[in-house]
């Protein structure tokens, strides 16, 4: 008996309903992008290994999948590592290329690449599926698409508020009401670091800080103290771990924190530039907050740090995420090329719609009309009807099987088809239709003109 056939775990089949709601999502980021200025790429699946190795930490690189060398790789694989089972130094000489890992460092890469051809500051959109080899689990996979849009070439605080409509644009055309846009800089915690002694503990500060809302209070100022942060510091930052209320009123509570620290108050004067902005500008649906927890990636961004969080009703974690970076390309040898970025998690979106029962009803519709199939003389004369309803917009399709009437009915009530056309020798000699209505069950004869207006 032939065995039962099966996908790797971590990657996922999607049947037509599931592919028509992602392709929603999708649909409405592009035209996003496209409104908002950004121009599309695309980068191929796999990439040179040295592309991307190295960079995204020792932990990210253990989750590139990678791709064995075509042909008999172990005649040309490293005999000494192969015989003392070092994986590591055997993987470099029996594997060239690997699956990409995200899509911002293909996106350097291309930029790198690309530079004399590239119009700066360059608007660039990407839509595409990565690969992770990481643990999966509910929310995580090891295939899955990305949504990002970036800006390189320009330090121009104006693109972050851009960034911020996008988010609202997007949400808003949705549906999906309630997103808060939270907010933070990177010199703002470089600055809290600074004040408080702690610079040279920059990344176990802030660690420590991003788990306030999880652990609580007590529990960060513990790990704090385990992690060499004075207590005279931490003494220091008991007006940060109140810190509430509207944008407005953190930022003049920042501003007697950092008083001390100039990169501190760098940090809060690009803040206050881009909420007076949104201030002016006004937003649609969502909300702006200054979340001086927030620290994603420190080691990545330089400016402006973005958390997308998805309605307070929906235990959902963030929906997307980004922020600025001063020097992307450097990894690959092009020095002083500041950029922005963000990325819409299209996964955690896609729950958080079926969830809310945000989808539209039509987004499962694809075929309009049936035309049952009596024979091949009705068929051809239905094919000429199809071929005109497809010209005007509209989905259909003929049977193909001359089955018994009810299975070609049942097959249209399956599909959530809502009109069926009937074709017998009546309609052939008077050369119209019959339409019916699958919901309401009411039938109609019409002219082919008819037809076209009443499905129209």
């Amino acid at each position: 008996m032939a065995q039962k056939p099966s996908i790797p775990k971590g990657t996922r089949d999607f049947n037509p309903e599931q592919v028509a709601k992602r392709n929603y999502i999708f649909n409405t980021i592009r035209n996003a992008f496209l409104t908002f200025g950004f121009q599309p790429i695309e980068t191929p699946s796999f990439e040179n290994s040295d592309t991307l190795m190295g960079k995204y930490g020792d932990e990210g690189d253990r989750l590139i999948f990678k791709i064995l060398n075509s042909g008999d790789y172990l005649s040309k694989a490293d005999k000494i590592a192969y015989d003392e089972k070092d994986s590591t130094k055997l993987t470099s000489s029996i594997s060239e290329k690997a699956l990409r890992y995200d899509l911002t460092v293909p996106f350097a890469r291309y930029v790198v690449q690309h530079q004399n051809e590239i119009e700066f500051p360059f608007k660039r959109y990407q839509i595409q599926p990565v690969w992770r080899a990481d643990r999966p689990q509910k929310g995580r996979f090891r295939e899955f698409y990305q949504c990002d849009a970036d800006v390189v070439g320009s330090d121009s605080l104006w693109q972050e508020v851009e960034f911020i409509q996008l988010y609202d644009a997007v949400f808003s055309e949705l549906n999906l009401e309630g997103v808060t846009i939270k907010v933070n800089n990177r010199k703002i915690l470089s600055g809290i670091a600074e004040v408080i002694g702690a610079s040279d503990k920059l990344i176990d500060f802030t660690v420590a800080l991003d788990k306030l809302d999880k652990i609580g209070e007590e529990k960060v100022k513990e790990e704090m103290i385990n992690k060499g942060i004075s207590q005279e510091g931490i003494t220091k930052l008991q007006l940060l771990f109140s810190l509430s209320g509207s944008f407005e009123s953190q930022i003049e509570s920042l501003k007697s924190i950092l008083d001390s620290s100039e990169e501190g108050k760098k940090g809060i004067n690009e803040l206050s530039f881009i909420n007076n902005a949104i201030k002016e500008l006004g937003l649609l649906t969502t909300t702006l907050q200054l979340d001086v927890t927030l620290a994603r990636g420190l080691n990545y961004y330089t400016g402006a740090i973005f958390e997308v969080a998805a309605p307070k009703t929906v235990n959902m974690g963030s929906i997307g995420g980004g922020g600025r970076y001063d020097d992307l390309t450097s990894i690959f040898g092009m020095n002083h090329v500041s950029g922005v970025g963000i990325s819409f998690g299209l996964d955690r979106i896609y729950l958080v719609l079926e969830e809310l029962g945000l989808f539209p009803e039509t987004v499962n519709k694809n075929v309009k009309v049936l035309f049952i199939n009596f024979g091949d003389k009705e068929s051809l004369f239905s094919l000429k009807a199809i071929k005109q309803l497809r010209a005007q917009g509209i989905n259909a399709e003929l049977y193909p099987d001359s089955a018994k009437m009810k299975k070609q009915m049942n097959y249209a009530n399956k599909r959530n088809i809502p009109f069926v056309v009937l074709v017998g020798d009546e309609e052939l000699k008077s050369n119209n239709y019959t339409l019916k209505d699958m919901t309401s069950g009411e039938q109609f004869k019409v002219t082919q003109i008819e037809l076209i207006n009443r499905l129209k």
